[in-house]
C-alpha cells in the first residue's frame, strides 16, 4: 500500500473549526488559539495561511501561517504557527509546510522571523536545516505555561543584508 499524496493548500474558514480542536489538542499548556483567533489571521491581508491535507479537500491534518510586513524593497515576513497533528507526525508534513511559507518570503526577499520552544528539538532542527539561525530568548513567552522560546532569523533568500532598523515585529 503507498502512502497518500500530501495536498497543501489555502486555510480557509470552513478548516477553523477543525483547527482550534487541534489547538486545544497541541497546545493545550500554552494557550491555543481559539477560532476566532483563527477567522482574525485568514481576515488579514497580510497573511497567507496553509492546509495540508491527505486528499483534496480532506480533513486538515497540518497547518501553517506567514504574515508579510513592511514595505516593497524592505519586506519581512514572521511565522506565526506550523502545527501538524500528532497522528500524523514523522511524514515531513512540518518540512512541506515551511517550505509553502519560505516560498511566500522569497517572493518579495524578506528575512523571515519566528519563535520556538526552547524545548522544541524537533523543530529547532527543522528550522536549523532551512536556514534560521537563533537570534535571541524570549523568556516565558508562551503562558500559562511560562516556557521560553528562541527567536530565530532566517536572512532573505538572496541573501541581501538586513538594514540595521530590521527585526522582529
Amino acid at each position: 500500500m503507498t502512502a497518500p499524496e500530501l495536498i497543501i493548500d489555502a486555510l480557509t474558514y470552513g478548516d477553523i473549526p477543525q483547527c482550534a480542536a487541534l489547538e486545544k489538542q497541541m497546545f493545550a499548556e500554552d494557550s491555543p488559539w481559539p477560532a476566532s483567533a483563527f477567522r482574525a489571521e485568514l481576515n488579514a491581508p497580510y497573511n497567507t495561511y496553509f492546509a495540508a491535507r491527505e486528499r483534496a479537500g480532506g480533513e486538515v491534518i497540518g497547518y501553517a501561517g506567514i504574515s508579510t510586513l513592511g514595505q516593497p524593497d524592505a519586506y519581512e515576513c514572521e511565522i506565526h504557527t506550523i502545527a501538524v497533528d500528532p497522528a500524523h507526525r514523522g511524514r515531513g508534513i512540518g518540512k512541506t509546510l515551511l517550505e509553502a511559507m519560505l516560498t511566500v518570503a522569497d517572493a518579495v526577499d524578506a528575512p523571515v522571523f519566528l519563535e520556538v520552544r526552547t524545548d522544541n528539538d524537533v523543530a529547532i532542527t527543522l528550522y536549523s536545516r532551512h536556514g534560521f539561525s537563533t537570534a535571541g530568548i524570549r523568556r516565558n513567552y508562551y503562558q500559562p505555561s511560562g516556557a521560553d522560546a528562541y527567536t530565530m532569523l532566517r536572512v532573505p533568500s538572496s541573501g541581501r543584508p538586513l538594514e540595521p532598523e530590521e527585526g522582529p515585529a
